[in-house]
């Protein structure tokens, strides 16, 4: 089995494009979203639509759950005020905008979602989707996290050597294994912060005997995106953290 796996797309609809399309010049049994559809760009309700279009399931992000359930701010974490106040307008701007059908769609998502690639009546890995982590789509599970933290994630989670936990939530692409398990971020379609402004997604091969990780990234129009947030109520630095791909929003200001 195959399968591409596409997280924290944050209503970038040119990106969500370009990666559905890269992902059909693989064969790939099934795609599933980690979460994080809309947020920080202008096409929510465009990227929930060609979601529901194309078939594809996934779990539920932070920004989608807190959009869908009305919460008081979208639980993402800030380095600065300025990041503090810019994510604010962003999540005001999104909820105002969504339509009734996708705040609907966005409260139902999963908050996590197992695999069994092999069939549940035989022996073979799990594949267990989250947005963050096991406990909460809010905590950041970031490279630097210790093994001890990932043993902990993956008693909580249920896992066993063999098994694979894939997660998104920090935009950052990675993938370790400890104690034969394999622990592996997504990366961000819509948002990347590694400074590369492509965007990302993973492809995950399983067979009877091992898990293959394989992280993508793929051009996109990032000129149609930026313009399209410059032509909104969103704030311009936005629009300079896609073409930086995220390092330009460390004060708020344009290098």
């Amino acid at each position: 089995m195959r399968y591409a796996l596409i997280s924290d797309i944050h209503a970038n609809l040119p990106a969500l494009e370009a990666v559905l399309a890269d992902i059909e010049q693989h064969d790939v049994d099934a795609i599933y979203h980690l979460g994080d559809l809309v947020g920080y760009a202008p096409w929510p309700n465009e990227v929930v639509a060609l979601l529901r279009s194309r078939g594809i399931a996934g779990v539920a992000g932070n920004y989608d759950s807190t959009v869908g359930t009305g919460y008081k701010h979208c639980g993402c974490r800030y380095e600065d005020p300025k990041q503090e106040s810019l994510s604010h307008v962003s999540f005001e701007w999104t909820r105002k905008h969504c339509s009734e059908a996708t705040t609907q769609y966005l409260e139902a998502l999963p908050f996590r979602i197992d695999l069994k690639p092999l069939g549940g009546h035989a022996a073979g890995p799990t594949i267990i989707l989250v947005h963050g982590t096991p406990t909460l789509n809010t905590v950041y599970w970031t490279e630097d996290r210790s093994d001890d933290f990932c043993r902990k994630m993956a008693s909580i989670a249920g896992l066993e050597a063999g098994d694979c936990i894939a997660f998104g939530h920090t935009h950052l692409p990675w993938h370790r294994v400890v104690d034969g398990i394999h622990f592996v971020n997504t990366g961000s379609v819509g948002r990347p912060k590694d400074g590369n402004a492509r965007a990302g997604y993973l492809l995950l091969e399983v067979t009877t005997d091992d898990v293959l990780v394989s992280h993508a990234r793929v051009d996109y129009d990032v000129e149609r995106a930026m313009e399209a947030i410059r032509a909104s109520e969103l704030p311009e630095e936005f629009a300079w953290y896609l073409e930086s791909g995220g390092k330009r929003l460390a004060t708020g200001s344009r290098p």
